[in-house]
């Protein structure tokens, strides 16, 4: 048993599980600031836009009690194109960041010659123009 926590231990504070729930609660946090920017501000437009319907309101009845909440539905995409479309920015704007620079390929350098290179280089050149 021992062994089992001791594994569980380190599953549960490695680096990537917390930074997964971190990214969860943030994820839910978030969640709720565009749920509310949907429900209370962008839906608002859109009902006075179509005159005063208010879209979570819209239903159809089918029989009795039982109703098809389309409404709610069409908020639910609205809420799923924006998260989806922030997250689109935000994941671009990470991967600009993370992109690595291009490297700039200098061209390499020739070693410098020493003296006695140079020295040589000459006296050949002298005998190649006697010859």
């Amino acid at each position: 048993m021992k062994k089992f926590l001791d594994e569980f231990k380190q599953f549960a504070v490695k680096g990537n599980v917390l930074d997964m729930a971190i990214g969860v609660v943030i994820g839910g946090a978030f969640t709720a600031i565009v749920t509310s920017l949907v429900n209370d501000i962008i839906m608002p437009f859109i009902a006075l836009i179509t005159g005063d319907v208010a879209f979570g309101d819209l239903a159809l009845t089918l029989k009795g009690d039982i109703t098809l909440n389309y409404g709610a539905f069409i908020q639910c995409v609205v809420n799923f194109v924006l998260v989806a479309l922030v997250l689109f920015f935000v994941v671009k704007a990470i991967n600009k960041m993370n992109k690595p620079k291009e490297e700039v390929k200098e061209e390499p350098k020739k070693p410098e010659q020493s003296e006695e290179l140079k020295a040589l280089k000459k006296i050949i050149k002298l005998l190649e123009k006697k010859n």
